[in-house]
């Protein structure tokens, strides 16, 4: 809901402020005073594009800001977030400024934002119906958003049925049409995948196999060294010779005894025999592995080392085609296989979606013809109901069309083509609603199709340009009462020049024009008590102290259950 509107230098407008508020709010005035003006200024909140005839002359700009009061957790509090603004304390600020050079910049929620966002939040926040600019249901989309909303619950659950069953139709049919048309891409996979299984797994390589046979493949291309250094080794710690020569064995154990002889004499040595002792322990020691690693060098190194490189070559062409290391190639192997299992499961799986898409499209045939039922219920409904509103509002012989067609194919809202069409007088052809009215008749058609979906609508604000352009009477006020009815479940805001309009407001706003030399200005006030009779005496007679025309407002004012 707008809250209150502050305009500055924007056409004949110096500065003023709109005070707004809930229920139906009226703007009068004389011709030229600005009333128009009030609509520009919500327009450019709204987005609209800035022209910079509209600032007043001899300013530099022209400034708007609107002050809306929005639920915080809403989707236009999420949009203003996104645009890096704020809703505080459900109050959100708009404003727009245009410089007499023709810029423009907007602020949303206090930071400076695209222009673009004022225009994604003005669907959510206000609906315009004006003489020159009908912006609601003029798209097919948003006429049939809104006969699917007067629908109702029956409505509302027989479209749920048709979009469950939309979305398994699709995602059957696009699973199926990827696996048909790739289907020899997947063979060649298959086969390709099929023989790098069979050559892995008739590989058979081990985990840490490479590793283990490069450290193999070296110790036998040496083998004659180590046998040699080894034997070397064995002989200087343990000799087995009888040429005299002593081994580190044997001088170890005479030292050890020369000391043990002696030790007993002196403490001092005695540290010095437990070395010795600990010295003979690990040559011996020594001298045991060394012997066992003589035995257990291959007698027939030549041949093993042929096997092994043998493997290797092998195993590194298998790293060349399907990793880094062995445990990469066991790794894919493994993937291959259960790929293997998903493709050659092709022919079953499109076998299965075959079936899958045939029923889904059952399924979906049967809600599309609910669906088709329930919107052609609700059309004829909405049809009826309007056309009946039309004949209160001076359009006794023009009738509201809603057609619910065959689009040829289904989409995700049906397979429905939803027109809402105008038949000005019986025996002319419909027409779609902006063709087939004149701004007057195109504002009363719109307010009656407000005022059946008065209950459905999500827009918190309604506003109406010269509504009543080219009626009077009775039928005026019938518009006005229409107004106020729909006043009752949303904000509307109407320009008006006619008293049997405005009786039916709970907030008269006047735009007061006053003329000093070459610059015109105008500035808004509330009317109440003597001041709105005499603004509405005005609107019937031309003179606002006109004492029958005082009267007759009184009457009015009585007419509409307001006290004057």
């Amino acid at each position: 809901m707008i809250e209150e509107i502050q305009i500055s230098d924007l056409g004949v407008i110096g500065e003023t402020t709109l005070e707004l508020g809930p229920g139906f709010t009226v703007v009068t005035g004389e011709t030229g005073a600005g009333k128009t003006m009030i609509v520009t200024a919500l327009g450019l909140l709204l987005g609209a594009r800035a022209d910079a005839g509209s600032v007043r002359r001899g300013a530099s700009s022209a400034v708007v800001e609107g002050r809306w009061h929005v639920p915080e957790h809403d989707a236009v509090a999420e949009r203003v977030e996104d645009a890096g603004g704020a809703v505080e304390d459900g109050e959100l600020i708009l404003t727009r400024t245009v410089s007499a050079e023709g810029r423009s910049r907007a602020t949303v929620g206090g930071r400076s934002a695209p222009v673009a966002v004022l225009g994604e939040l003005a669907d959510q926040l206000v609906t315009v119906h004006g003489q020159s600019d009908q912006i609601r249901l003029t798209s097919a989309t948003a006429q049939r958003a809104a006969l699917d909303g007067f629908g109702g619950p029956a409505l509302e659950r027989a479209l749920q049925r048709y979009v469950t069953a939309y979305d398994a139709w699709q995602q059957h049919a696009g699973e199926l049409e990827t696996l048909t048309r790739d289907r020899d891409d997947r063979v060649a996979e298959a086969e390709r995948l099929r023989a790098a299984s069979d050559e892995i797994e008739a590989a058979d390589p081990q985990p840490g196999e490479d590793t283990e046979l490069a450290e193999r493949a070296e110790r036998l291309g040496n083998l004659e060294e180590l046998r040699l250094s080894a034997g070397l080794a064995h002989e200087a710690l343990s000799s087995e010779s009888l040429d005299g020569v002593h081994d580190v064995v044997g001088l170890v154990e005479s030292a050890r005894r020369a000391i043990e002889r002696v030790a007993g004499s002196d403490a001092e040595l005695q540290p010095v025999l437990e070395q010795l002792t600990e010295l003979g322990i690990q040559a011996t020691e020594a001298s045991a592995s060394l012997s066992s690693y003589l035995g257990s060098l291959e007698p027939d190194a030549g041949h093993d080392l042929e096997l092994i490189n043998e493997r290797r070559a092998l195993l590194a062409g298998l790293t060349r085609k399907y990793g880094d290391t062995i445990d990469d190639v066991i790794a894919y192997g493994q993937r291959a296989s259960d790929r293997l299992l998903e493709l050659d499961g092709d022919d079953d799986r499109i076998a299965t979606l075959q079936q899958a898409v045939e029923q889904d499209l059952q399924a979906l045939e049967s809600a599309g013809a609910t669906l088709t039922t329930a919107r052609t219920k609700a059309a004829n409904d909405l049809a009826k109901r309007v056309t009946a509103e039309l004949k209160t509002l001076a359009m006794a012989g023009a009738s509201l069309v809603v057609e619910v067609s065959d689009a040829g194919e289904y989409r995700r809202h049906g397979r429905d083509q939803v027109s809402i069409l105008l038949q000005p007088h019986s025996g002319t052809d419909p027409r779609p609603i902006s063709k087939g009215a004149s701004g007057g008749e195109l504002s009363r058609v719109m307010l009656a199709i407000e005022v059946v979906m008065a209950g459905t609508t999500t827009v918190p604000t309604f506003v109406f340009d010269e509504v009543d352009a080219g009626v009077g009477g009775a039928a005026a006020i019938e518009i006005g009462r229409r107004l106020a009815k729909l006043a009752e479940r949303t904000q509307v805001i109407v320009v008006t020049h006619l008293a049997q309009v405005a009786a039916f407001a709970n907030n008269h706003l006047n735009v007061v024009k006053d003329a000093s030399g070459a610059v015109t200005s105008s500035s808004v006030r509330r009317l109440e008590g003597e001041d709105r009779l005499q603004e509405m005496a005005r609107l019937l007679s031309g003179l606002g102290d006109s004492a029958s025309g005082i009267e007759h407002a009184r009457e009015l004012l009585d007419v509409a259950g307001q006290k004057a």
